[in-house]
């Protein structure tokens, strides 16, 4: 790990007392509430009831894919293959598919596993580790396709994954059920060569990738779950090896439906509590914020100004996205494990924006101080301020006093409390 002390930065800011933070209010935003209460139970029935052959199980060897991002009930649902898999004969083990996550070696995709409740006493199975890859195939344009080694010894793998838009392509298919093949198998040198192909043509080979593997003969079925705007699981789908890619390609056209947006716009400063890879593989959701580190998004967004606070314990000190922010703190910063985050970077070819280190200030309240400062044409006294936990969680939402009286009408938004003014504590820091 590799972590930097940032100074203490104590530079001054002229015209700070032209800047107030006004008071906030408390808002829920409301979204389709659709969900699966018990996923494990729900998985559980549905592999029991689909027609698949679950005799060809029968003394095989079954890796299943399990990637980095968080996802509700993840252990219930990963044992609910596990034990399915058992309960036709099968061996199964769990192979971690993260691509260069957990800074790109065995001993940390382990790691980021079992912070997510993964590990070989939860699931009773082995979990081996490892980065060597095999190589399957060749895309069209000639560039090698790799896949984990220890996937392609095992006698049949089972792609599980949650299926979402992806943080910097767009396409038929984006983050799911191939993507878990291209970048989650193909591990830290797999997860290279895919992304050099450039953001605007992954979409077109993901296909490809998918192929190669099913020609193999080793993909047994996949398993695709869709969450919603409140981050609950709504959709868990199956389907066999010739039909995964149609499969991932009608829970991505759902994801992108339910997909979490802040239902307004012109906003000075959204203050983002939390940023991680559990979040968004671009720590925070570019289709929240409009932002990305491909500049593959066209910014609809209307905000100005992201401040970043912290980030996520699940990242392990991985601080990609922190470059997608405007301003942060020195307590943030010095979190960080630059030798993960960049490495990640690096990886996906996004150094141009996703490298970046923001300006900082020694706490919270100098932070957005400065930030509100910089909303020229703004009224400083009253700056337009939204906070979120993270671009995960954007039901509840904390807005300033001139959005709420612009919302308080709103048909999908509802009033939860306020005014109230955002407490710091003797740090300076916005107490939670």
């Amino acid at each position: 790990m590799q972590f930097i002390d940032f100074p203490e930065m104590n530079f001054v800011v002229q015209g700070l007392d032209m800047v107030a933070i006004p008071p906030m209010y408390k808002m829920l935003q409301v979204y389709d509430k659709n969900k699966i209460d018990d996923p494990g139970a729900y998985m559980k029935k549905m592999l029991a009831e689909d027609p698949i052959d679950k005799e060809q199980f029968k003394g095989k060897r079954i890796a299943i894919t399990v990637g980095s991002r968080g996802i509700p009930f993840l252990p219930e649902m990963v044992k609910a293959i596990v034990d399915s898999l058992k309960e036709w004969g099968a061996d199964p083990f769990i192979v971690p598919s993260m691509g260069s996550h957990g800074g790109a070696n065995a001993k940390g995709q382990l790691e980021v596993l079992e912070s997510l409740g993964i590990t070989p006493e939860s699931m009773g199975v082995d979990i081996p580790s490892s980065m060597e890859v095999v190589e399957i195939g060749k895309l069209s344009n000639g560039a090698p396709i790799y896949v984990d080694k220890i996937a392609m010894e095992a006698d049949g793998i089972v792609l599980f994954n949650k299926v979402k838009p992806h943080t910097e392509i767009r396409g038929d298919h984006e983050s799911g059920l191939l993507k878990i093949i291209a970048i989650g198998l193909g591990n830290h040198e797999g997860a290279s060569m895919f992304h050099a192909q450039g953001a605007y043509k992954m979409p077109g080979f993901l296909p490809e990738i998918g192929e190669a593997l099913i020609a193999t003969g080793k993909v047994c079925f996949g398993v695709g779950v869709v969450q919603n705007a409140y981050d609950d699981i709504c959709t868990i789908k199956m389907a066999d090896a010739a039909h995964v890619i149609e499969l991932d390609a009608e829970l991505l056209r759902e994801a992108k439906a339910k997909i979490p947006d802040l239902k307004f716009k012109d906003i000075d400063v959204l203050i983002i509590d939390e940023i991680g890879k559990n979040i968004s593989g671009s720590g925070m959701d570019p289709n929240v914020v409009g932002r990305n580190m491909s500049y593959t998004f066209e910014d609809n967004t209307g905000i100005r100004y992201i401040m970043v606070r912290g980030v996520t314990e699940e990242s392990h000190h991985s601080g990609v996205g922190i470059g997608l922010a405007d301003i942060t703190t020195r307590r943030c910063l010095n979190s960080i494990d630059w030798d993960a985050t960049w490495t990640n970077i690096v990886t996906a070819a996004a150094i141009r924006q996703g490298g970046n280190i923001p300006l900082y200030r020694n706490n919270d309240y100098d932070a957005l101080m400065t930030i509100i400062k910089q909303c020229a044409g703004s009224d400083f006294k009253n700056p337009r301020i939204v906070r979120i936990k993270n671009t995960l969680e954007t039901a509840h939402i904390e807005v300033s006093a001139p959005l709420y009286e612009e919302l308080k009408n709103h048909p999908e938004i509802e009033y939860v409390s306020g005014p109230y003014e955002l407490q710091f504590d003797e740090e300076g820091f916005i107490k939670d």
